[in-house]
């Protein structure tokens, strides 16, 4: 009787995303990025701010890395004047290049040909997608996340997409964490065992960033993208179930044009 209760007192709670914005999705602190890339006359040296070596310096030229950035915000706290908080979901990139801020010089046509084929490879899917999760060495945060997607604010079985326990059922692989060496040939036997058509390897992210990648330690060297194929990066640490999702969205080209800045990359 309480469940029913509360459940006429709030109503409706299951966001309309993405078929209308979200406001907390928007206000979401996705990224970090960076405003000024000339360090010409820039005292210090911002690159050393970062624990996991995600910003970097060419000359006097600064880069970041989101795909290894764990959003621990330090950067932004001590350099307010180089860094700053990107509000917004809409994370997810389809290469692995696109997660750096400044954005690199990208090939259109090459783009262009990598979305053609991962909307030939997706669109037999229609409404009915099934996922296998798969934890590479995550730090527990991401799977309190893909949980979330199954509550009644995300609820994303109104978009038929469902979790499945085995990849002989699944269509995407969904990965977290950094890519251990112990987890290569239990990911390895996870793809070879789902349907090769269509297969939809899908988006993964990791442990400071959706992009599957982390520093080299003991455990891991090349992180996720270089022990499997990956068709969507969505970075964070962990990511905001607005982001997985955008992230599934983009990998079944089931975004609305508005969410699809510079992400269908």
């Amino acid at each position: 009787m309480p469940w029913i209760l509360r459940g006429l007192r709030e109503g409706v709670v299951t966001t309309r995303y993405p078929r209308h914005p979200d406001p907390y999705a928007d206000q979401w602190p996705g990224t970090v990025d960076v405003l000024r890339t000339d360090l010409t006359d820039v005292d210090g040296t911002p690159e050393s701010l970062c624990p996991t070596a995600a910003i970097t310096r060419n000359g006097q030229a600064l880069q970041l890395d989101q795909g290894r950035c764990i959003l621990c915000r330090r950067c932004v706290r001590e350099r307010p004047d180089l860094f700053a908080l990107r509000a917004g979901a809409q994370t997810a990139r389809s290469t692995r290049r696109a997660l750096y801020v400044p954005d690199p010089p990208e090939d259109e046509a090459a783009l262009a040909a990598l979305r053609a084929d991962l909307a030939a490879r997706t669109r037999a899917l229609r409404r009915s997608v099934h996922l296998r999760h798969v934890d590479a060495g995550s730090d527990g945060s991401e799977e309190w996340e893909v949980m979330a997607l199954l509550n009644p604010v995300y609820d994303i079985h109104r978009l038929g997409i469902f979790f499945t326990a085995s990849p002989r059922h699944a269509d995407i692989a969904l990965v977290t964490g950094t890519g251990t060496h112990g987890m290569t040939e239990p990911m390895a036997r996870t793809l070879d065992a789902m349907p090769r058509s269509p297969r939809g390897p899908g988006r993964r992210h990791r442990r400071h960033s959706a992009a599957a990648w982390s520093p080299p330690t003991y455990a891991t060297d090349r992180g996720i993208g270089g022990q499997l194929p990956v068709d969507v990066w969505v970075p964070g640490s962990p990511p905001s179930p607005f982001s997985i999702l955008h992230g599934l969205l983009l990998l079944l080209n089931r975004l609305p044009q508005t969410d699809r800045p510079g992400g269908v990359r």
